[in-house]
């Protein structure tokens, strides 16, 4: 009898960590994406050639793990991280540098904190059709100023931002709507004085996202409050939209962004891209886009680590072409080719590299190849 009654305790002993594992789930997944490319920069207006680099790039590559936990009555507990996966061991950002959180959900819908991409940055994702974000295909830097993980009141002229110290708040769908708010923490005021005009840099952003169908429309509005050391502002807000009309999906995003940077000095940039992704039969695809960022009006300086000075003749135009062809449902190879075309005073560079002389037209040919697990 003594022995069947230890049989029945290290039985049960060895059952109990199964049944807690039973409760919850947790998922490996990753994005693995590397572009080689063969770069012509040009000339700039001054007359000086610059080098003509061959770049290999590993934008948006990722290696994650996440999990959820059934709480009961619809509600869930869930976390997730995310870190970077350069292969090239370039850029090693760090554990749960990416889209990193611990939230809640449920019918009152998703309630998370963490780092991660802000409703503004989500929802133009909509109309970003045709062209990557980043790397020598990116459209962002015209778009948008830079693509960057930040903190608090970090990366003025920013606004694709993944969002450091963030709480989080994304809505249910009503009828295909959804509607998503972020606001980061003051962490980095814990270094001020109250008296600093600067004091408790603070982003407040907001996504809309409306699908049915084959349509997708989308809006965002985000704000950074006392982002300059004189205490200055900025704000931006875009509207987006694709439509997939039988093998090809077309789609677009306009945007304006503006900025206080002190009481007497300002500035505003509007930019807009058109695209269309072809699924032309079988593997094969065609991916097409043109961007545009217009003169940056005012009279400040240059802001952020993209944007040039305020003037005439600081606006930039890039169309691109691709090939991609996919392998399987996970994996795809790729060829293409972009041209950014600068204005004289224009200080854009192809890649997102910072640019070594204004007015420089870029050409880039690059092969790619991605795989998702």
């Amino acid at each position: 009898m003594q022995k069947k009654l230890i049989a029945v305790a290290v039985a049960g002993a060895l059952a109990a960590p199964a049944a807690v594992m039973a409760q919850s789930t947790v998922q490996v997944y990753g994005n693995l994406y590397g572009e080689y490319s063969f770069i012509d920069q040009g000339r700039a207006t001054n007359g000086t050639d610059r080098a003509n680099p061959d770049v290999l790039q590993t934008p948006g590559s990722e290696i994650g793990f996440r999990g959820e936990e059934k709480l009961g009555g619809g509600m869930s507990a869930w976390f997730q991280c995310a870190s970077t996966a350069d292969f090239r061991g370039a850029s090693p950002e760090g554990f749960c540098g990416r889209d990193s959180a611990v939230g809640f959900s449920g019918g009152f819908g998703n309630v998370f904190v963490g780092n991660w991409v802000s409703p503004f940055r989500r929802a133009f994702s909509v109309g970003n059709v045709g062209a990557r974000s980043t790397g020598v295909f990116g459209s962002w830097a015209l778009l948008y100023g830079s693509s960057a993980t930040t903190l608090d009141g970090a990366n003025a002229g920013s606004f694709a931002r993944r969002q450091n110290n963030s709480i989080n708040y994304d809505s249910p769908k009503f009828g295909g709507f959804q509607f998503m708010a972020q606001v980061s923490s003051t962490n980095s005021g814990t270094n001020d004085l109250a008296s600093a005009a600067n004091a408790k840099p603070r982003t407040w952003s907001l996504g809309g996202m409306y699908t049915v169908g084959p349509l997708a429309l989308a809006a965002g509005y985000e704000e950074h409050n006392k982002f300059y050391a004189a205490g200055g502002d900025e704000q931006g807000y875009h509207v987006s939209a694709s439509y997939k009309l039988g093998k090809v999906k077309f789609g677009g995003v306009y945007t304006k962004q503006e900025w206080d940077d002190t009481a007497a000095t300002s500035g505003e940039v509007s930019a807009w891209n058109l695209g269309a992704e072809w699924h032309i039969a079988g593997p094969h695809n065609l991916n097409f886009a043109y961007t545009e960022a217009d003169d940056v009006d005012g009279n400040s300086g240059a802001i952020g680590t993209r944007r040039p000075g305020a003037g005439a003749d600081t606006g930039a135009k890039q169309w691109q072409v691709r090939y991609l062809h996919n392998l399987s449902k996970r994996t795809y190879v790729g060829v293409g080719y972009v041209h950014l075309k600068t204005d004289r005073n224009a200080t854009y560079g192809l890649g997102g590299f910072a640019n070594a002389g204004t007015g420089a037209d870029s050409k880039g040919l690059a092969l790619n190849v991605g795989h998702r697990f």
